[in-house]
Parts: structure tokens; C-alpha cells; sequence
């Protein structure tokens, strides 16, 4: 697993908090401690799957493409990670062996079940919920 997905959630919600102004990738990777090269590359990526825009010019920068209420993290991993399998199953067990025959068929099932869980609860959280919990650990602090 690498950082893409929780990077590119990062960015999302810095740019929900900027509340409409647009942010340069060089603010944003200010923010996430990165260099501005994979925030352009994430935002590129965000943008094909429009969650994203951008406006040119003096004082332009990355958008959210829609509200923040309406990104779900699975959104964000649909984006980010269009190829994720979480549990890559061994592509050669041994079939002459009855668990080796029959261990992908098996838990391939169970990791599918998985997966369905995983995706349901991404869609129950959206970038907007994340500004909204940072803000309140913020006034917290």
C-alpha cells in the first residue's frame, strides 16, 4: 500500500477549507510536507476523475470541482487507486495440491465481501465531514 489515497484526501480537504479560493501547489504541498510535484501529479489525477479543477492565471491555483459535501472518500479512491486490490491472491498455488486447487476460488469469495465493506464505509464519509472534524479539533486545541 502506499500514501496516495490518504495525500490526495489531504489536498481535497485543504482545498475545502480554503472555502473557494483557489490554492497553489506549492501551498498545498506546504500543507501535506511534500514536494509540489506530486501535488500536481494527485491533482491531475483528481481533476480527470472531477473532483477537481483548475483556474489559470495570477492568483489561480486548484478547486474543488464540486462541493465537498458531494466527494465521498470513495470517490478519492475510485481516483486514485483506479487498480487497488487490497489482498492480492498468489497466481500459482500448487494444483495437484486440494488446497492449492481450491484456495483463490475460496478466498477470493471472502476477500470480495471484504472489499464491499471497505467501499461501503469510504462512501459514508465526504471531504466536507473531514473539514468539519479538523475545524472542531482545531477549536478544541
Amino acid at each position: 500500500m502506499n500514501t496516495r489515497f490518504s495525500v490526495a484526501t489531504h489536498i481535497l480537504t485543504f482545498l475545502q477549507s480554503q472555502e473557494g479560493s483557489p490554492a497553489s501547489s506549492e501551498l498545498i504541498a506546504s500543507s501535506v510536507n511534500t514536494n509540489p510535484t506530486l501535488i500536481r501529479r494527485l491533482l491531475s489525477q483528481l481533476a480527470k476523475a472531477g473532483l477537481t479543477t483548475s483556474q489559470m492565471g495570477s492568483g489561480g491555483g486548484a478547486l474543488l470541482a464540486r462541493s465537498g459535501s458531494s466527494i465521498t472518500l470513495l470517490d478519492v479512491h475510485r481516483a486514485i487507486d483506479e487498480e487497488f486490490v487490497a489482498f492480492p491472491l498468489h497466481q500459482q498455488p500448487n494444483p495437484q495440491c486440494p488446497v492449492g486447487r481450491n484456495i483463490n476460488k475460496v478466498l477470493s469469495r471472502r476477500l470480495t465481501e471484504v472489499q464491499t465493506a471497505m467501499e461501503h464505509e469510504l462512501s459514508r464519509t465526504t471531504i466536507a465531514d473531514l473539514a468539519t472534524d479538523i475545524f472542531e479539533f482545531n477549536s478544541a486545541v
